[in-house]
């Protein structure tokens, strides 16, 4: 069979809900040489039935059938089964537009010096109405993808991201360790190889629910997040960057001896506490306690009274009197330097 211009890549878990939308998405693009990967880790609903049917209608579906391994390993091995030079990602729950794979095949065969290239979003809920607020503007150069990392801002939207299969097999793939923010870690790492950037236009419509991974994971996510960002700042400052040897994250108490150098650990806790703040989720489970070791290690009380309200607010007062009872007792580095100075 001829080689396609495009492997489409999806993984699918327990995804029939959304499943065959996103499915027609795909198969009603404007750009139809591509070949699209459908892997079923281990679904234990529906899903295969709906791979498999849809297959049976379109010649250009791979079906991949196995037991569960994670997305990660899914994600992996999408990228060693795709037979085209360029990967389209695609998630099964959300909606790519009808031009999607035509505008970002075309930037690509226009500007060779970049290797991924992503998209705006638009953000829908459960039964596909469009949420009435400001998507994220994904960055729309190179420069300004640099500058979004120094910023600490969003970087890509993963479904909604073409690209190219050997400088993500030469960046070594998904890393085993990052799970719930293995894209953020392969964009950090690919900035330093090649181009990124995205079109300045909607092309994929983002489903928000409340089950999806990113609400039931956000304290792992800000975690691995956290760690992504350390290694990259470690790598652009010719420092030893150890997190591609991880299988799973270290806790976080580890990360000084691991990085080589003080402070790796407390700057992390830092991280995840101000990306937390907002968290209902987050200040209601695991992630309070990363708050409070924050405040222990002398870091910022800037918006923690605030959180005090939040928490009353979430419904957890007794949280709400231990993180006051923390404000109250601790201060933050930049003012006990201050007094000492004084």
């Amino acid at each position: 069979m001829p080689t396609p211009r495009i492997s489409v890549a999806m993984s699918v878990y327990n995804g029939e809900r959304f499943l065959a939308e996103a499915i027609e998405s795909i198969l009603t693009q404007s750009f139809a040489d591509f070949e699209f990967l459908i892997l079923d880790d281990g679904s234990r609903d529906s899903s295969r039935t709906i791979i498999e049917r849809y297959a049976a209608q379109d010649s250009r579906i791979r079906p991949i059938i196995r037991e569960n391994r994670g997305l990660i390993a899914s994600l992996n091995q999408l990228i060693d089964e795709a037979r085209a030079p360029v990967i389209a990602r695609m998630d099964a729950d959300d909606i790519s537009l009808p031009q999607r794979f035509a505008r970002q095949i075309a930037f690509l065969d226009a500007h060779p010096d970049y290797g991924v290239i992503g998209a705006w979003a638009e953000d829908i809920d459960e039964r596909g109405h469009l949420i009435a607020h400001a998507s994220p503007q994904y960055p729309t150069t190179h420069a300004a993808f640099l500058a979004a990392i120094h910023a600490d801002q969003q970087l890509l939207c993963h479904p909604a991201v073409m690209m190219r299969r050997d400088m993500v097999i030469k960046a070594g793939g998904y890393h085993a360790a990052f799970r719930h923010c293995e894209d953020l870690d392969l964009w950090l790492r690919l900035a330093s190889r090649t181009h990124i950037c995205s079109l300045p236009e909607p092309l994929l419509r983002y489903r928000r629910y409340a089950d999806q991974v990113s609400k039931r994971h956000g304290v792992d996510q800000q975690i691995g997040a956290a760690v992504a960002r350390i290694a990259y700042r470690e790598r652009a400052a010719g420092r030893s960057d150890p997190t591609a040897l991880w299988d799973e994250l270290p806790s976080i108490d580890a990360m000084d001896d691991l990085f080589g150098r003080e402070g790796i650990a407390r700057e992390i806790r830092s991280m995840i506490a101000i990306a937390l703040l907002y968290s209902r989720d987050g200040l209601r489970g695991s992630g309070f306690d990363m708050l409070l070791c924050h405040l222990r290690d002398g870091g910022t009380h800037r918006n923690m009274w605030r959180t005090v309200a939040r928490l009353i607010y979430f419904g957890a007062p007794l949280r709400a009197i231990r993180l006051a009872g923390r404000l109250l007792s601790t201060r933050p580095a930049a003012d006990t330097s201050q007094t000492t100075a004084a």
